[in-house]
């Protein structure tokens, strides 16, 4: 799971870089992607294409694509994040809740609502930012650039788990049983709906045709990569299920699209449907109880409870927990209270 999609904008005046370029006499006819990319530092031809998009480049007071090529005293305005940086990743001075660390991992207790890695958009306040301050130098997989430490990712809103490594040799072994899908993960996760049984979702997962920001699942295997998800229920609570999901394969919004595929969408999953009334009553009273539930955990209530591996010195199994946090217990603890008002 990752927060690919999460990415929140920067407002702050002070945290943008506004450029103006006047193109010289002799310059001669070039794509204005590729001439930005050699006048601004640090600033790839990707992350140039994305301003362009966004509507953060303009010629002579208008809107261009990324083709135009620019001409003899062109006046060129830019607006970028500052500084303008692709995979440079400066410490900041976070609190982090560590749950275990020593030579070779560190294990994080991930709070809902912090970007785990600096993405366009996005540079400062996530928790690679936090780790590169406690940790001062991270190793980093090849075309992972930016991620320091990092072999894997969970949402933004999801809380919970994630384990991260302080030298090469540990995120090589690590990378390694995460692609052989040998690292053990339990997800918590409160869905709408009574589900009735126990399952395993599989579907190939990629990009839905219809919103490019939200995944689907797919039969063809030429429109997504291979997903397994298996799902037990801990509690019925009338109109929604407690569920615990261990994953077999760990993709983009595995868990989320899984279960809005089978018509059980997270509770309060904004992208996949879940932060409307799917399963229950008619009545104000319940529209306002939910409402209520919304309030108390204004994101999905997905969290990465359990995380098991074998440690990369040691070759022994470690298994860690972490209980779920405020906002999802408030939550559950409310539902119990209307099963029992109900009842």
């Amino acid at each position: 799971m990752n927060d690919e999609f999460d990415v929140p904008e920067i407002e702050e005046q002070d945290l943008y870089e506004h450029l103006r370029i006047v193109v010289d006499k002799g310059q001669s006819f070039l794509r204005i992607d590729k001439f930005l990319m050699n006048r601004i530092e640090n600033a790839s031809r990707n992350r140039i294409q994305h301003a362009i998009e966004a509507g953060s480049v303009l010629v002579n007071d208008k809107l261009v694509k990324a083709s135009y090529k620019i001409k003899p005293l062109d006046i060129i305005s830019v607006v970028l994040p500052h500084p303008p940086r692709d995979t440079e990743v400066y410490p900041e001075n976070i609190p982090l809740d560590i749950v275990y660390e020593d030579d070779d991992v560190i294990l994080v207790n991930k709070p809902a609502g912090m970007v785990v890695h600096p993405g366009f958009n996005n540079y400062t306040g996530t928790l690679v930012n936090a780790l590169v301050y406690h940790v001062q130098q991270l190793p980093q997989l090849p075309g992972n650039e930016g991620r320091p430490g990092l072999v894997h990712r969970i949402d933004k809103d999801t809380s919970g788990l994630l384990l991260i490594s302080k030298n090469e040799r540990a995120i090589t072994f690590l990378a390694k049983q995460f692609f052989d899908h040998s690292i053990t993960r339990k997800y918590l996760a409160l869905v709408w709906g009574d589900i009735e049984q126990d399952g395993t979702i599989s579907g190939y997962i990629g990009r839905s045709a219809k919103d490019r920001k939200v995944m689907a699942i797919y039969s063809d295997e030429s429109k997504g990569k291979w997903s397994v998800t298996h799902y037990k229920v801990l509690e019925r609570l009338n109109y929604v299920t407690l569920i615990a999901c261990e994953l077999e394969t760990g993709r983009t919004h595995q868990i989320r699209a899984h279960m809005k595929h089978i018509g059980h969408p997270l509770f309060n999953d904004s992208s996949y449907g879940g932060d409307r009334i799917v399963k229950g009553t008619v009545f104000t009273k319940y529209k306002q109880f939910v409402e209520n539930c919304f309030e108390l955990m204004p994101r999905q209530a997905l969290h990465a409870e359990s995380l098991g591996f074998i440690h990369p010195t040691t070759r022994q199994f470690i298994h860690f927990v972490a209980d779920l946090p405020p906002d999802f217990t408030a939550v559950l603890d409310k539902w119990r209270k209307y099963v029992r008002d109900s009842a």
